[in-house]
């Protein structure tokens, strides 16, 4: 038979078994959401790296630009002295300069019409990239949501489970509190029962003498390798 603790000694487990559940399911909240939180993470920082083709090629139409304008700068002051000058040779040798800045000026403005071309493409390909990461971050985003309504849940649940555990161990008698409180702690489940001789936490053959006093029920037995409770269920 039976001891007569075994069975608030079962409910209290099974009540304690819920609420570590519960509790395990809520510490791990933080971490996923540490995790989710990364995600949106790296997609703000891929879209900040495709913005960066883009930005480069904008900084380099900038410097075409000022290189241009030196260099129409410089074709002007020629043309103004061209108009200056007497002399046959330097009106020829600022004819020269002259040629050589327009063609300066020429190769200049077909890189800056390249790079306007590269500009346009690399707004497409970010405008394209972005619309996807913007999407990825969304749902991320409502995983986080998730999570915090998960969260909310699970410490109202662990509450109630808490409160079912004291219920449960308020109707223990002292010592087999006692005993269970010293064994649940590192080793759980706590209580378990004899099957076929052998314990049905560690599953090791317990002593004909410990499984007598399980069998018995006039005191709680214990498991000779593992010290759970045990108990002798009839067949």
């Amino acid at each position: 038979m039976r001891h007569p603790a075994i069975e608030p000694l079962l409910i209290l487990q099974d009540r304690e078994q819920s609420r570590r559940s519960l509790s395990q399911n809520l510490a791990a909240v933080p971490g996923d959401r540490a995790r989710v939180q990364a995600r949106i993470d790296a997609e703000k920082n891929a879209i900040e790296a495709a913005k960066a083709e883009w930005r480069e090629l904008e900084t380099s139409k900038k410097l075409l630009e000022t290189e241009i304008g030196s260099a129409e700068d410089k074709l002007g002051k020629y043309r103004t002295q061209q108009s200056l000058v007497k002399k046959n040779d330097e009106y020829q040798a600022l004819g020269h300069e002259i040629e050589t800045a327009e063609a300066e000026i020429s190769k200049l403005e077909e890189r800056e019409l390249e790079i306007m071309y590269e500009i346009d493409s690399s707004k497409e390909r970010f405008a394209a990239a972005e619309k996807k990461l913007q999407d990825n971050i969304a749902d991320h985003e409502s995983k986080l949501a998730v999570l915090a309504e998960r969260e909310a849940s699970l410490t109202a649940e662990l509450k109630a489970a808490e409160g079912t555990v004291e219920v449960a161990r308020g109707d223990l008698e002292v010592k087999s509190l006692r005993l269970f409180d010293q064994i649940a702690p590192r080793t759980f489940p706590a209580c378990v029962a004899v099957e076929g001789g052998k314990c049905g936490g560690c599953h090791l053959r317990v002593s004909g003498e410990a499984e007598g006093v399980a069998r018995k029920g006039d005191e709680l037995g214990r498991c000779d390798q593992c010290g759970r409770i045990i108990w002798w269920e009839s067949s």
